[in-house]
Parts: C-alpha cells; structure tokens; sequence
C-alpha cells in the first residue's frame, strides 16, 4: 500500500526548524510491509547475505569436559546452510534504521573426543541487529555506515553420530561460539548491507526521459530524515530538455509531515514541479478559423466579436470567418495548497482578419490568465496531471479598430480555450511525470492526498 500526499509549494521531506519557511510539494509514503519486502528481497531472497556467508571459517574450538571428561576438540568447523532467515526493520529516530535478522545456522566440522573421531553438526539461532546511518552527503549521494552490532545466539543444538553429548560440550560450544561469532557476521552484514546501498540508493540517481521532450536526472537532495515514525527521502532533479539546457528550479531545502501508518516518505519541491511542467507544457501557435467545425460555439463567438466593431469598420464585415491565434505567454506554474492542486496558465488569444492583400487586421489582442484545477493520479510508475478550466481572467491589450470593452466575451473565450487548447494541454501532459523507482518499491494502489 502506498500513500501520496500533495501539499504546499515543494514535495518535501525532512522537518525544518521553526526559523525556516515550510514549502510546500508533493510527498508520497509507502507503507512499513513494502519497505521491508524490498529489503528482505535484497538481503535474503535474492541469496545476498547467504552468499557472503558461505565462506565462513569458524576458529577451532578446543576444550575439556568430553565424554568421560576426556578433551575435546572440534575442528574444520563452516557454514553448511542458512535456514529461515527474517528481516525486520524499525525507524531510530534522528540515527536511521534498525536492521534485524533472524536465522539458525547449521554449521559443521569434525570432533574429536578422547581417541575417538567423528563428524558434528550444529545448529545456532542467530539475532543479529544492526543500526545502519547515513552520513557524508555529497553531490546527491550518501555513505552507509553500521553502528553498533549486536548479534545474541539463541538456543544450539549438537548432533554426533554417536550420539554422545554431555552437557558441558554444549556449554563449551555455546561459549565459543558466542565469544568468535559477532566478530565474523557483523562484517559479513556490513559488506551486505553497503551492496544493497549501492543497489538501492542507486535507484534515487537515476536519469529518465521524458518522452521526446527531455530528461530528469533525479537525486536526493539532502541526507535522509528518521523520524520514529518515518523515513524521509528529499528527491531533486535536474530538467533538461533534448538538445537544450537545463531548466533552472530552486532547490532550497523541504519539509515533510508525519505520517503515522507510513514507513518511507518521498518528496519532490513544488518548484521541481513548475521545471518539468515547462518541459513537458510546449505547444506552438495554435492557429484556426472561427468556424462552427473547429468548436461549437464558434458562430456565438463571432457574433459577439462583430458587436463590438465599430460600424464604419467595413473590412470587419466581411462575409469570410474570423482567424483566431492562441499562444501561450510564459511558463505554467503550479500551485500546491491544503486540498487544492492548480495549474495557473496565460494565453493571448489574436482575432484578426487577414485582407486580401496580405496584411492582417487585428480586431482583438486578448490576454487569458487561466487557473486549471489539477486532478493528480499515479500510473505506471508516472505522476499524472490532467486539467480541467477553473476560471478565467480576460483582458484587453489592443485593437487595431478600437474595440475597448470586452465583457461579453468571456464566457465566449471560456469555451473556445476548453474545446481547442486544454485537449493539447492535457495531451502533453498525458505521458506523465517519469518517478524514480525508489528503493525498487513499486507505486501501486497509490492514495493521493493534497
């Protein structure tokens, strides 16, 4: 189960002091089970940790107290198998992630008890835990570190062929075990969890294209943030177009709510956002004729232009349809609020009329300032916007026959910008927001929240 939550101006991650300004974004949380899969799969069912296990060597283990009091030696003694291995994780708030794994050990090796020689074989429970930190973030990367290891031996169950065992060979095996094993798997964990480092946090620097437009070259953005509750992962990443240069979002840093029956919290900044919005939000002039086939209410609009022409304008009278040009001014912007996503959007919309000499008549230059409310969706693993018209803004930039009052037209402007440029708008929009997949846990059965 995953959770994605939009708020404020950033998709943030962390907590910030009271001195600094809460941005506002998109955060997306994942739930404990997920996390833990992920590195159960990573650790254990993918053989990792079993793998760097097999060459384990155990010192010699010699001792009185055999059968018969005679002394004891076992020798020549490694790993056979790992069995029912188990990973869990716990959050350690302001250090990182607790780290256990519980298994048995079958080991085995040979004995010799007074003059007589045979095989042995052993089986020890193992807990071993392990707080794993991250630290030295540099240029979008972290290094993983353990601290403080502890690995507590459980139960040990002795099998001789013979079948003669006293008790003090089990209390010697015990012993020596538990003073030589915590210093052999604690390094083997080490090595194994800074592989599956490599492999997971590789996920978050990732470049991914963006359809034909561009590419995002995701990063973290500062070291992650434990709380007891979560851990917050702050994602930035760098917009560049195809053939172009990168464009230029602020990177300050981000903050990140608590969520309570979440584990793992994602943030990408509301500015972030904005970049790839402009990437992905190209449409050339949109040019047509204001004719009943290009949008419904084309007559309508028409109609209401020419009342606003002044009477001895006779070129405006001509029995050949209005041209109307759409063309987007500036850079989308999204604005990120409790329980509110927009998409704010300026279009100035040219009606002319082009005489027979080639020249053009401009009858309007209109300017639309849009608000699109923004419905937010995740889908194969890509953050969806679709928009829809809110409401609109219309104003007057010139007219070359001296219109001056346009109040009429609005709802007129309304429809023709829903029928003929939100389609395209939302077409490009279409392909979605590529997201790194973070850690190898899918975005499925995603909440969205803003």
């Amino acid at each position: 189960m995953t959770m994605l939550k939009l708020f404020g101006i950033v998709f943030f991650c962390g907590l910030l002091s009271p001195s600094q300004e809460v941005l506002s974004g998109l955060s997306c949380a994942v739930s404990p089970g997920a996390m833990q899969n992920v590195l159960s799969d990573a650790i254990l069912q993918n053989g990792l940790l079993q793998q760097h296990l097999q060459g384990l060597v155990l010192p010699n283990i010699m001792g009185e107290g055999g059968l018969l009091n005679s002394p004891t030696s076992i020798t020549g003694l490694h790993l056979v198998k790992v069995r029912l291995p188990k990973l869990s994780v716990v959050l350690l708030p302001g250090i990182g992630v607790q780290l256990t794994i519980a298994t048995k050990l079958e080991l085995s090796g040979n004995c010799l008890v007074g003059l007589l020689s045979e095989l042995i074989d052993i089986l020890v429970d193992v807990n071993i835990t392990a707080n794993i930190k991250c630290t030295n973030f540099e240029s979008g990367t972290v290094q993983v570190v353990i601290e403080d290891c502890l690995c507590i031996l459980g139960a040990i169950k002795i099998k001789l062929l013979s079948g003669l065992i006293s008790l003090s060979v089990n209390e010697m095996v015990l012993k020596q075990l538990t003073a030589t094993l915590p210093g052999l798997l604690c390094p083997v964990v080490d090595i194994v969890v800074n592989l599956v480092n490599i492999q997971l946090l590789g996920t978050l620097n990732a470049v991914i294209p963006v359809g034909t437009a561009g590419t995002i070259h995701y990063r973290l953005a500062s070291l992650p943030f434990t709380s007891g509750l979560f851990l917050g992962l702050d994602l930035d990443g760098a917009v560049k177009q195809v053939g172009g240069s990168i464009i230029p979002h602020d990177s300050s840093a981000s903050a990140l709510p608590p969520l309570l029956d979440k584990l793992l919290v994602l943030g990408l900044r509301q500015s972030f956002l904005n970049a790839v919005l402009s990437l992905l939000i190209q449409i050339p002039p949109q040019t047509f004729t204001c004719a009943p086939e290009v949008f419904s209410g084309a007559s309508h609009l028409q109609e209401a232009i020419m009342t606003l022409v002044p009477a001895g304008c006779s070129t405006c009278r001509g029995n050949s349809p209005l041209s109307i040009q759409l063309t987007l001014s500036g850079n989308p912007l999204i604005l990120l609020e409790e329980n509110k996503a927009t998409v704010e959007l300026s279009v100035r919309i040219q009606v002319f009329i082009k005489r027979l000499d080639g020249t053009i008549l401009n009858l309007l230059l209109l300017k639309a300032d849009l608000s699109l409310n923004a419905h937010v969706s995740i889908a194969g693993g890509r953050l969806v916007l679709g928009l829809s018209l809110g409401s609109i803004s219309l104003s007057l930039e010139s007219s070359d026959v001296g219109v001056s009052n346009i109040s009429n037209l609005k709802p007129h402007c309304s429809s023709l910008l829903a029928e003929t440029l939100l389609p395209l708008i939302n077409g490009a929009l279409g392909i979605g927001i590529p997201l790194p997949n973070v850690l190898g846990i899918p975005l499925i059965k995603v909440d969205i929240q803003i």
